[in-house]
């Protein structure tokens, strides 16, 4: 279910100067800021968190997956350049599994290392909030890589829904609104690190066993969905 080639192509469409420029700004300003932070505040737990909580995990991590995810698909879809892949004797699902493999591993390595580092740099792993939300940022990319593949592979306009729900529902509506919190991989992937972290400056609405439940359908939702919506446009390309 994996296929070297479509992996090889997919990482070069997602690591390209343009989209790797956004992918390394994000990450570099996370670090500016932690360093910026711990020269001015010292090493402090509660902003720590706060960090990592509020730019780390509600900001950086969703628009990277926006990036990856979209881009893993979305620019062959528009070009009209998958139609040469789909013409490959390759599976559709194991197209689609190939890229998101690739999108999760561009989405945690450009999000769970800085994250790490930036946690290291604030304070020094200070009540394991540097793995908590590392953690949470790992986990997160997985759900986010889905479900933004998904949007590029169902509308031309990805990458703008995709920035709307992560500055809009996530950032916003996620972190404040409480029926909106059951709602967001934001609050899902905070339940598996306040249990990291003991609970006591990492909280999150949701909890650990539905937070895994829920993770875990919308992956598998979204990646299904997207290997139907591949199969339909072969067939619209056929015809």
């Amino acid at each position: 279910m994996y296929d070297p080639t479509v992996a090889r192509l997919t990482y070069r469409a997602l690591l390209g100067r343009r989209r790797a420029l956004i992918l390394f700004l994000l990450p570099a300003l996370l670090l500016v800021i932690a360093g910026a932070v711990r020269g001015f505040s010292g090493a402090d737990d509660q902003i720590a968190a706060d960090v990592l909580g509020g730019f780390a995990l509600a900001t950086m991590v969703p628009l990277i997956g926006v990036i990856a995810g979209t881009g893993a698909i979305g620019p062959e879809i528009d070009d009209g350049s998958v139609v040469y892949l789909l013409a490959k004797p390759i599976k559709r699902p194991t197209i689609i599994l190939t890229k998101l493999t690739v999108a999760i591993a561009v989405t945690m390595a450009f999000s769970a290392i800085p994250t790490f580092i930036a946690g290291m740099i604030l304070n020094g792993n200070g009540q394991q909030i540097a793995v908590a939300y590392t953690v949470a940022a790992l986990v997160a990319s997985i759900a986010y890589a889905a479900v933004f593949l998904l949007l590029g592979t169902v509308s031309r306009h990805a990458v703008v829904i995709g920035l709307v729900y992560a500055l809009v529902w996530e950032t916003l509506f996620g972190s404040l609104i409480e029926g909106a919190k059951t709602l967001s991989v934001q609050q899902w992937s905070l339940a598996l690190a306040e249990k990291v972290a003991g609970g006591q400056l990492v909280s999150s609405a949701v909890a650990l066993p539905t937070a895994a439940i829920l993770l875990a359908a919308v992956t598998v939702a979204a990646t299904w969905y997207a290997g139907q919506k591949l199969r339909t446009l072969t067939l619209a390309g056929e015809e």
